[in-house]
């Protein structure tokens, strides 16, 4: 291995540093028009009447559209709930209503101010706990009617929920020396991501649709606008540009079908780019949820049973939420080994805006709840919460919560790398803390398919439908292909997510793009790379069997003289049609116990990786403000195919922990969000962030290239936990509530004091 495993530089580092990389919001296209939104300013409303024609006399414009001129369609993931534009009824403040085109911004802003909508406001449910109880009123009265997954358990304003149930959990409890039931909640947060999703549409045809977007997903998008439109996927053109940080946020559509539905209307292409203001009204930021956990323990700490209710605030639609209860239930049960579960999950509609995958969907807060009470257990049992978590976590041949058995599990290992980094055992000093906390993850599944091209120059060429999110994870993926063809990293070029010219990927998202991508590059290396040997062994009149690659040459083992440059053998190549090669990748599925979940969709974490946290924080006694002083993490990431994208993932993932625990929501009163933009939202900043130690284990996963697991999501999960375990030990009072702000541990230390 010459490439994979070295930190080379990112292949599109060069054009994003010096301005010339194109982001969504950068797409024109001649004659375009701008679009903008009409929004509800109510949390639930019924649509008596629109009048448009204030609107269409502002000069410029070009189309107006409600939710009566888009197509009687739903459409949605594992739910088709959703319309392109409110029809009778509005179900969240922010829900787009009405659109305009027009020849400029501000003309279609102008345009869009205009537009009368006579609303009949409705009461409206924002409690999910108050949206389960018998009787309360439906979000959605039809949502009996709606498509949906078959898999998926749904009532009421249930819009998906998970069970896991193994063992005999009364049994369990029981038997227990002792029974711990704690309940912790956090607050809904917003990736604030830069760019703001963005979107140009030009119909071709009247049946041929082409969209530009920030979308991490264009396959995706592609079958939703077939669905929202009534047309086949081979009718719609779907091509991510740039996009300016997603961590999930860009999953699902966005604006593209709005864009779409002006630009039919307009006959031009339109642009339709949101606001800040615009992505903290109307967004998939990461749920808000309600976790109540009671577990049972033998008083040397091991764990006996647990049980579990998890409740997700889905939001006035589901998106991606029907599915996220699955992935919950994993988390609930955390990297242990216990025997006996019942783990309960829901999503549940509410009347505010859709949330949905942010990095690590139901993670933080998930752990944040089982680590909290892990320490919340050991404190209580008088006892280490180290030697309690050691005690308890999953070893090589332990059954995982729905019975996938586990190998190559470095939990142990990773969680007393932490303990040592950060001084476990050591005293703190006053008002000092030190918390950790371990946790496991996913890397997701779904295909991959590449193309790779030998060019006339001797370079090749990747060709994926994956795009790049900013992660570098393409560049890895390039890497692989490199060092199987013999190439350095910066001879290779890639063309990516388009969905007539590249092969169908499963998309970047969950950990999977390095992953998967890299499997399809390294398939699809070795049938280029049997190309190119035949090619070259007749040029050498040699045995294939005794050609390898090597420096962009093909050379003959044991007589390095004789060689031919890889341009050579493509010119050579080009009287066969040219060396150009496929390669497809398909995660093989995780076995599992099916008898032990109803509704899941995601029964097992696909080659798990383990991490484990540790911090050390100040608290200052006058104001409740927290300091962190150090973090430490340690994540098995199996084999670092660039240790310094590594490490970057690992870093930027911990800052954004850290802005959940610390400071970050998204809060609502009576349905209305009461944050608007980045300045009023409690983003970590360069002088609270403290140092990063990150520590890469590599222990290899069996499915991975070269050994590698999924990297992004897992070092966003645990911070929440170890902030909560760290403020415990450094001064006496726990906090089950996200985030977890100066106030409230002000109140805290005063209530514990009895001031």
């Amino acid at each position: 291995m010459t490439v994979v495993g070295r930190s080379v530089p990112r292949l599109d580092g060069r054009a994003k540093v010096t301005g010339r990389y194109l982001y969504a919001v950068d797409v024109a296209l001649p004659g375009m028009l701008w679009g903008h939104l009409v929004r509800s300013p109510h949390p639930h409303a019924r649509i008596r009447a629109i009048d448009v024609s204030a609107a269409r006399d502002v000069p410029g414009v070009a189309a107006v559209v409600t939710g009566r001129d888009a197509p009687a369609r739903r459409f949605g993931g594992l739910v088709k709930d959703e319309t392109i534009l409110a029809v009778d009824v509005v179900r969240y403040v922010g829900q787009p209503v009405a659109a305009v085109a027009a020849a400029t911004p501000e003309a279609a802003a102008a345009a869009a101010e205009r537009v009368a909508v006579d609303y009949e406001v409705l009461p409206a449910i924002t409690d999910p706990l108050a949206a389960m109880a018998d009787g309360a009123p439906l979000v959605h009265d039809a949502w009996e009617t709606y498509a949906a997954h078959p898999q998926l358990v749904r009532f009421g304003n249930v819009c998906g929920e998970a069970q896991v149930v193994r063992g005999d959990v009364a049994h369990a409890f029981a038997v227990a020396d002792a029974v711990f039931e704690d309940t912790f909640t956090t607050a809904p947060v917003h990736q604030a991501y830069l760019e703001p999703r963005a979107a140009v549409a030009v119909w071709e045809t009247p049946e041929r649709l082409v969209v530009y977007s920030n979308t991490q997903l264009p396959f995706e998008i592609q079958q939703t606008l077939a669905d929202a439109f009534g047309l086949a996927p081979g009718q719609i053109r779907v091509i991510s540009a740039g996009i300016g940080g997603g961590f999930g946020g860009k999953l699902r559509v966005g604006v593209e079908h709005i864009a779409a539905l002006l630009a039919r209307r307009a006959g031009r292409p339109v642009k339709v780019a949101l606001t800040m203001d615009e992505e903290f009204l109307a967004a998939y930021p990461r749920h808000g949820m309600h976790i109540r956990l009671r577990t049972a323990v033998r008083r040397d700490g091991v764990i006996l049973g647990k049980e579990a209710l998890a409740v997700l605030d889905a939001g006035a639609f589901s998106g991606s939420s029907p599915g996220l209860p699955s992935v919950a239930t994993l988390v609930l049960a955390g990297p242990y080994r216990i025997p006996h579960l019942r783990l309960v999950a829901r999503a549940v509609y509410t009347h505010k805006q859709n949330f949905g995958s942010y990095r690590a969907p139901t993670g933080p807060q998930c752990a944040f709840a089982v680590e909290s009470q892990m320490d919340m257990i050991a404190r209580r049992l008088g006892l280490d919460p180290l030697e309690v978590r050691l005690r308890n976590v999953v070893r090589d041949g332990d059954a995982g919560p729905t019975g996938q058995v586990f190998g190559r599990v470095s939990m142990d290992a990773v969680l007393r790398a932490a303990a040592d980094a950060i001084g476990w055992g050591r005293p703190a000093g006053p008002y000092r803390g030190k918390g950790l906390a371990c946790t496991w993850w996913t890397t997701t599944g779904g295909p991959s398919g590449v193309y790779v091209k030998l060019q006339p120059d001797g370079s090749a060429t990747l060709v994926t439908g994956c795009a790049e999110l900013g992660t570098g994870a393409l560049t890895a993926a390039a890497q692989i292909l490199a060092d199987e063809l013999g190439l350095p990293a910066d001879h290779i070029s890639i063309v990516s997510a388009d969905t007539q010219a590249t092969p169908y990927d499963h998309g970047a998202q969950g950990s999977r793009t390095a992953f998967s991508v890299g499997n399809a590059a390294r398939a699809a290396a070795a049938e280029l790379r049997r190309q190119i040997v035949e090619v070259a062994a007749g040029a050498l009149e040699a045995h294939p069997g005794d050609l390898v690659l090597r420096d962009g040459h093909v050379v003959v083992t044991g007589a390095p003289a004789r060689r031919i440059a890889l341009a050579e053998v493509a010119r050579l190549g080009l009287q066969r049609g040219g060396l150009v090669a496929a390669g497809v990748f398909a995660a093989p599925p995780t076995p599992y116990d099916a008898t032990c979940v109803r509704g899941h969709v995601y029964p097992t974490f696909h080659s798990p990786s383990f991490h484990a946290h540790a911090a050390e924080v100040e608290v200052d006694p006058e104001t409740g403000e927290v300091r962190v002083l150090r973090y430490v993490a340690v994540q098995d990431v199996g084999f670092a195919i660039n240790p310094r994208l590594v490490e970057g993932q690992i870093e930027g993932g911990v800052v954004q922990g850290l802005g959940q625990a610390l400071g970050e929501e998204l809060p609502y009163q009576d349905g209305q969000p009461l944050v608007h933009n980045l300045s009023a939202y409690a983003l970590p900043r360069t002088t609270t962030v403290p140092p990063i130690e990150t520590r890469v284990v590599e222990v290899p996963s069996e499915v991975g290239p070269y050994g590698a697991k999924g990297v992004g999501e897992p070092p966003i999960i645990a911070p929440p936990a170890v902030v909560a375990n760290a403020l415990d030990a450094a001064a006496g009072v726990r906090l089950t509530s996200l985030p977890i702000t100066a106030p409230k541990v002000y109140a805290a230390l005063r209530h514990r004091g009895g001031g």
